[in-house]
């Protein structure tokens, strides 16, 4: 007596069930499955084997998506049994077409029994069949519609329609299945961004917070209109002209969030976050620089798209001019501003960080003495006379606050007169003054 294994499958008779042990051979190792023996080996046979194989044939062939049959052969045993030798197949997961790409629709062999893939089983067998390009592996989601894509390319005046899905990495070049590309563009796309102003520079008291999903296209525009609601205005006088300054330059802030967007990676599922208080704004994406390239690399202009179809799809609708520029114009829009962009990485984030201009610009003008003392310069004062002296970062670290915050705090105290710099750079330290001008003796 023969018993099933983890390659061999038995079925009393046909019926759609046995699309699903296809499946799985065709996914896990290959198999072989007998149509008309029972679960205990016994041959039962057929009723009419000639109509039983054109509906085995034609249903495999129908039912299963990517196309499987040529890993697939069949035989005739005795003139009662099927036999079908199933091969792996090169273009994994196969699935159900009805159920689409999906744990109930991709079925992997474990043990004697055909069970649903996991996620995480379907995503490896993508990464194997297709390569490690995210943007251009297969997307587990088949059922995508492109409402926001089509009214974006509209109002750029670039065609978009099926006829050009190839050409733009939509569609793979060997069958009609949708990339992750397309998952991206979709109105499916299950990526977001997520935007928080705060009170306080250190980003702890939220005041407001919003999310923005759909497509790509959608979150780019409710994204920059959101920062361009935060994005204040300040007047100030030129005798009696008023002279009004936006706290970010505009081209700054749209290039800032389109690299964030471009050059995200997608293969994680985390959210853009862009945190914004009265000094800053941080743009975080997932996925630290590519390899070979430094920050410096970056500020120079020097770029290594993460998902170059992307980017050539917002090089098409002339969001981005070519790969690099935008990191190398925010710089430049800050050239005459004494507190430049940032951009901080780890691992797996890159941060840029734009400084506000009417912040960076508040410092005090010579003469000007009318600040108030505050908790913050009281806690400077108690340090120094404490221990002498105070550098940048004993202040930074004392008070929790970044480099920028440090570096306005110390320039009112010493346009107050509450303390006096000596040395430059890392020798730089604070020390106090007295009341009438002159420095204390420690």
């Amino acid at each position: 007596m023969t018993y099933e294994t983890e390659n061999i499958e038995f079925k009393s008779s046909f019926t759609e069930e046995l699309y699903k042990e296809v499946i799985a051979f065709a996914n896990v190792n290959g198999g072989v499955i007998y149509v008309g023996i029972d679960n205990e080996g016994n041959a039962v046979g057929l009723t009419n084997v000639d109509d039983e194989y054109t509906r085995i044939t034609n249903g495999i062939r129908d039912a299963i998506a990517p196309d499987v049959t040529m890993f697939v052969r069949y035989t005739i045993q005795e003139n009662k049994v099927v036999r079908i030798t199933v091969q792996e197949g090169d273009h994994k997961p196969y699935y159900i077409k009805a159920k689409g790409m999906k744990p109930g629709g991709v079925y992997v062999r474990q043990g004697t029994s055909s069970v649903p893939a996991s996620p995480e089983q379907i995503r490896r067998m993508i990464k194997e069949s297709d390569g490690d390009v995210y943007e251009e592996m297969r997307s587990t989601d088949q059922e995508l519609t492109f409402d926001a894509a089509e009214k974006a390319f509209k109002r750029y005046k670039t065609e978009f329609n099926a006829s050009k899905y190839r050409v733009l990495g939509i569609i793979q070049d060997n069958d009609e299945l949708y990339t992750n590309l397309a998952f991206i563009l979709s109105d499916q796309c299950p990526y977001t961004v997520k935007a928080a102003v705060f009170s306080d520079v250190t980003n702890t008291v939220f005041n407001d917070s919003k999310e923005f999903g759909g497509s790509i296209f959608e979150q780019l525009d409710d994204a920059f209109s959101y920062l361009m609601i935060c994005n204040k205005k300040r007047a100030s006088f030129s005798g009696l002209e008023r002279i009004e300054k936006s706290d970010y330059p505009e081209e700054a802030l749209r290039e800032a969030l389109l690299n964030a967007l471009v050059h995200r990676d997608y293969s994680y599922s985390g959210s853009i976050i862009i945190n914004i208080n009265e000094q800053e704004i941080e743009f975080i994406s997932i996925g630290g620089l590519v390899s070979g390239l430094s920050t410096d690399d970056i500020r120079s202009g020097i770029s290594q798209p993460r998902n170059p179809k992307l980017a050539g799809v917002f090089h098409r609708l002339r969001l981005i001019e070519s790969y690099g520029t935008g990191i190398r114009r925010i710089y430049t829009l800050y050239a005459d501003h004494p507190v430049k962009p940032r951009i901080e990485t780890t691992t797996n984030t890159f941060k840029i960080v734009l400084p506000n201009m009417n912040y960076a610009v508040s410092l005090p003008s010579p003469g000007k003495t009318n600040y108030e003392i505050t908790e913050q310069m009281k806690t400077i004062i108690d340090y120094i006379e404490k221990n002498g002296s105070i550098n940048d970062e004993q202040i930074e670290a004392l008070l929790n606050i970044k480099k920028t915050r440090a570096y306005v705090l110390t320039a009112q105290m010493k346009e107050m007169l509450l303390i006096k710099s000596s040395g430059r750079g890392k020798t730089k330290v604070y020390s106090l003054y007295n009341d009438n001008g002159s420095e204390k003796n420690h």
